[in-house]
């Protein structure tokens, strides 16, 4: 992994960063202001977040920082994390990966570096799977400035499996885990013979096709796979030949692990041809899907996520309506319940690290997280220590005008949102590992 002298131009872009959040953080302080809490008063537990904030999914990057901001905004504003020297904010530092694997690992060393002990990341498992190895290799050699890696996105099943480390944390459910739900409401679809496979070409997209192919022999081996393809992430900029034979296919259906631009432009070029079939996603619920589709895709738009704003409950509602009057502006409309999960318990593990009387640091937060146990709006989830894979519970929801019945909330302003039809239970949404674990 090469070195990376920071340059005069990236410590002022860094500088931007850091008074950026800072600002965003100065509700949390007016707060302790106005004497709801007392202050933090100890230095800042500084944060890594290693993300795409340039180029083509920079919009996903600044979806990340808003909710990791807000997040840490409601550390903050209770007092902060309570240590027994004092209580200490907690404080994100971006770094701009690019989207690209070999900057992620760049901007890693920059973080180490700066004395960063902790980092996340999550919008590409290609870079999870970068960073993993590197802070694997980085902490055996350098026990003294040792890293623990939160993932908040990346879900290639390998991640908590063959590639599981003690020092990475994934808070999201993984893709088969994610498939599993999809799967419970398309194997009820009687009507659906015919479906089409897409995806991007990394390791996530191939997860997403290859599992979707396990699970739809087992559980519907009368459909038909009349698709089957990946295609260049990030590079494609005309969807139209790809619709063009979804519709030619006959296909009733969509099954994507699409995310960001590569879903809207998809969905975009499906509504052009006239495509009217089904679209089973990961990620259909936001970044621009929902208003590129439009009425044709009420009804037809079904999505699985840890939470939906229209979760039927006064505790999800109120969490949803706090966002919002964080950040008002309607394209900021992207919450997501498990980045407020982790940084519960990153702050729940900080705590009873500091408390057991020795150092705060890499090590001991790790230690601390296999024992996670957290409740933010009424939902639990914990972390299973045998693979380091949180355990949620997760919802699938189906597209309709706001206003219908369960959609009280919008998605970015669109006048479209998602009605939940099923939950599961983190017991139901479980899945087996095969984790080998190497403890220190």
């Amino acid at each position: 992994m090469k070195h990376d002298r920071i340059s005069p131009l990236r410590r002022r872009l860094n500088g931007l960063a850091l008074a950026l959040a800072a600002a965003l953080a100065a509700p949390a302080m007016a707060q302790n202001a106005a004497g709801m809490s007392p202050a933090p008063t100890g230095a800042p537990i500084r944060i890594g977040m290693i993300e795409g904030l340039s180029g083509p999914f920079a919009n996903t990057g600044e979806a990340v920082f808003r909710n990791l901001v807000w997040a840490t905004e409601r550390v903050n504003a209770r007092g902060g994390v309570k240590l027994p020297g004092g209580n200490r904010p907690l404080l994100i530092e971006r770094f701009d990966s690019k989207g690209q694997t070999e900057e992620a690992l760049s901007v890693l060393r920059s973080a180490i570096d700066r004395n960063i002990g902790i980092v996340m990341q999550g919008n590409s498992s290609a870079a999870a799977a970068g960073l993993i190895d590197a802070i694997n290799k980085h902490n055996e050699r350098d026990p003294s400035r040792q890293v623990v890696f939160l993932n908040y996105s990346a879900v290639d099943p390998i991640l908590t499996n063959e590639k599981c480390s003690y020092w990475h944390f994934r808070f999201d459910a993984h893709a088969d885990m994610r498939m599993s739900a999809l799967m419970s409401v398309l194997r009820e679809d009687a009507a659906l013979k015919n479906i089409y496979l897409i995806g991007q070409d990394y390791s996530f997209g191939q997860a997403v096709l290859r599992e979707a192919r396990t699970q739809l022999a087992a559980q519907r081996p009368d459909v038909k796979i009349v698709g089957d393809e990946l295609h260049p992430m990030a590079r494609v900029k005309d969807f139209l030949p790809y619709a063009t034979k979804i519709k030619a296919s006959g296909a009733q259906a969509v099954l994507t692990g699409n995310w960001g631009n590569d879903l809207t432009l998809l969905v975009k070029a499906a509504r052009e041809v006239g495509f009217e079939g089904t679209f089973y996603t990961f990620y259909g619920n936001a970044l621009g899907a929902p208003a590129a589709i439009g009425d044709a895709g009420i009804g037809k738009v079904i999505a699985v996520a840890d939470w939906f704003p229209n979760v039927p409950t006064r505790e999800s509602e109120a969490f949803y309506q706090s966002f919002r009057q964080r950040f008002p502006n309607p394209a900021d409309d992207y919450v997501h319940m498990r980045m407020q999960l982790m940084i519960e318990s990153l702050a729940q593990a900080i705590e009873r690290a500091g408390a057991s009387g020795g150092p705060v640091n890499a090590a001991s937060i790790a230690a601390q997280l296999e024992r996670a146990d957290v409740t933010v709006a009424g939902q639990r989830a914990r972390m299973r220590a045998a693979d380091h894979q949180f355990q949620q519970p997760l919802s699938v929801a189906v597209m309709d005008r706001q206003g219908a019945p369960g959609v009280k909330f919008d998605v970015e302003g669109s006048g479209y949102g998602f009605r939940v039809i099923r939950t599961l239970a983190p017991q139901q949404a479980e899945h087996p590992h095969s984790c080998n674990m190497a403890r220190p």
